[in-house]
């Protein structure tokens, strides 16, 4: 990067003067920020209403008949796309030890790495996406009346309409494999354009069940604008736009009201004196965006988010940091957009998300390769619970808030200092069940080579 450069017009050097944490971040170090424009939720405009996050939750039960159809392993659950959580207090302890740190409160997994169908977090928007779409198209041609079973969903008359449309989405993996997954069983042509980033697993596991992929030696800017222009020449082909969708950022949503009944089950208080922290991963945005939303409409100033991205990919930090949002990237600070966590290998995040987040969420921290390796082993040895790397990416949430001053001004700052015994962490794993064996033994491996094993 030249220095005399302009981003914005600004020079390079005048960005860092204004935004200290640059200086970092553009050296791809690790780095803890909290969000000044984070208010009270009695302040915050939802432009996002919790009446359309209940539209969203009643469609996926609408179709909850289709899914136990199409997806046996939904039976027992009714056609639910949920994932457990998990109690982890051995890796909190492993964490204790590794980073001399007294980890106070417990701390618990949130599986989407195991929903069902796509072994994703993607799983949920992704596949809320499409059903909103073959729903409207099932409208369109009076194939549905008030009291239809949806199970028709699955039937021939439903796959040969569905034929005659197509959809397109761009991703770096586990979005294309939701979409690719879901919209191929209800009939539909289906195109995933995939970033250079994207896992070659991934997509052998989308040729197989009749999608097709379309791979760019470019990262996920180029997949997403190609995926778009295809949508643009084709008016049966609809377009799944991570950047902007509010229809996947619903079905993500659903998740916050869903998980306030499975800590009620495991009798954990969420209130004023018993916090709750999560820590998301984050790529483009719209998955922890929409967990981060709907959790802030349920248990409002209780809940604090944190985002967390690769050392090689912080757009979402250097966006909402900025203000300028989509606006700027990565690549424009010389930051390279290269990282083993293909999921969050995004050069320049959503706008839709950004704005949605900018007095929502409490913070953003970056995660080196090498510690996702790390960690992704330490789960495997304390837990048994396999992930892929970028579903690690939270895991340090909970010490990062202890040990970094940005951290625990934060918490002196919220009044929480001293109700820390009482708090609830919670890492949101957002894949890797559906990684090959010989995969997950690579990742294992390369575990074993990072420092502090």
């Amino acid at each position: 990067m030249v220095h005399n450069e302009k981003v914005e017009g600004l020079r390079i050097e005048e960005w860092k003067t204004r935004y200290p944490l640059l200086h970092k971040m553009m050296e791809m170090d690790e780095v803890f920020w909290t969000n000044p424009s984070y208010d009270e939720i009695a302040k915050v405009t939802f432009s996002v209403t919790p009446e359309e996050v209940k539209d969203a939750e009643e469609r996926l039960r609408r179709f909850g008949s289709f899914i136990q159809e199409a997806f046996p392993e939904t039976r027992e659950a009714g056609g639910l796309i949920e994932s457990p959580i998990v109690l982890i207090n051995k890796m909190k302890n492993y964490m204790g030890s590794r980073y001399e740190l007294d980890i106070p409160g417990d701390l618990w997994l949130k599986c989407d790495s195991h929903l069902p169908i796509a072994g994703s977090i993607k799983a949920r928007g992704g596949i809320y996406e499409v059903l909103a779409h073959a729903e409207e198209l099932a409208r369109k041609h009076h194939m549905l009346q008030p009291d239809s079973d949806y199970s028709l969903f699955a039937s021939d008359e439903f796959r040969e309409l569905f034929s005659r449309y197509s959809i397109a989405v761009g991703s770096t993996g586990n979005l294309g494999l939701s979409i690719g997954i879901i919209s191929a069983k209800l009939g539909f042509q289906v195109t995933v354009h995939m970033s250079a980033d994207a896992k070659a697993w991934k997509k052998d596991l989308l040729r197989e069940k009749g999608v097709q992929v379309v791979e760019y030696l470019s990262d996920y800017g180029k997949a997403v604008e190609e995926g778009r222009k295809q949508a643009e020449a084709d008016p049966n082909c609809y377009f799944i736009d991570d950047e902007n969708s509010k229809r996947l950022f619903l079905g993500y949503a659903v998740a916050a009201k869903r998980l306030k009944k499975q800590l009620e089950e495991q009798q954990i208080t969420v209130d004023e004196d018993h916090p709750l922290f999560v820590y998301l991963p984050c790529g483009v945005g719209g998955g922890p965006g929409g967990v981060a939303y709907g959790l802030k409409l349920v248990y409002g100033d209780n809940v604090h988010c944190f985002f967390a991205e690769p050392t090689h990919s912080p757009c979402m930090l250097l966006g909402l940091m900025t203000g300028l949002h989509d606006r700027v990237s990565v690549q424009d600070f010389g930051i390279d957009n290269k990282t083993e966590a293909d999921g969050l290998a995004v050069g320049r995040p959503s706008r839709f998300v950004g704005k949605r987040m900018e007095d929502l969420l409490s913070g953003v921290f970056t995660v080196a390769d090498e510690e996702l390796y790390a960690l992704l082993r330490a789960l495997r040895d304390h837990e048994s619970i396999r992930l892929e790397p970028s579903a690690l990416a939270g895991m340090p949430g909970p010490v990062r808030l202890f040990q970094q001053e940005a951290g625990r001004y934060y918490l002196e700052k919220q009044g929480l200092t001293e109700k820390m015994q009482k708090a609830t962490h919670i890492v949101w794993a957002t894949g890797g069940s559906m990684v090959p064996e010989n995969i997950q033994e690579v990742y294992y491996a390369k575990g074993l080579e990072t420092q502090g094993k």
